[in-house]
């Protein structure tokens, strides 16, 4: 059962704190898929002779999206995920310019959730500038 769309975007956007210094919002989300971004700033910028965003900002946003489209295919917003391992890979430079992830489920069992996710940007939404693959622990409210 998918996590109820108002308390998802609340949680996303407005509770986690980081997210919401970062300014992560959710442009969709549907059960095994979550579509999110990072709207453009200077501050996100880590090579400023190209410049080109801060790969701690690409990863993040993977890991982010990665972990909420797991929350999608859980029972409810009491359930907790956390990152067991994150791989990211590089593949171009992310212009200065909003970010955009793709996060769809590969699997999600009962204790552990796979996700694989792209990052791109809207002016050139075929250009990947990052894949990632993560896996996230599901510690469901039931179990706790």
């Amino acid at each position: 059962m998918p996590v109820p769309p108002k308390e998802f975007l609340s949680l996303l956007e407005q509770v986690i704190p980081f997210n919401k210094f970062l300014g992560i919002t959710v442009e969709e989300a549907r059960e095994g898929y979550v579509r999110l971004a990072i709207p453009y700033r200077p501050e996100l910028i880590g090579d400023a002779s190209r410049p080109a965003l801060h790969g701690g900002v690409i990863s993040t946003l993977i890991d982010t999206a990665g972990g909420f489209a797991v929350w999608t295919q859980l029972a409810g917003i009491e359930d907790r995920v956390s990152t067991i391992d994150l791989r990211v890979d590089y593949l171009a430079p992310g212009a200065a310019e909003a970010l955009v992830a793709d996060a769809n489920i590969v699997r999600v069992g009962n204790r552990v959730g796979v996700v694989d996710v792209r990052c791109w940007q809207p002016s050139a939404p075929t250009r990947t500038v990052a894949t990632g693959k993560a896996v996230y622990n599901i510690k469901r409210k039931e179990d706790a």
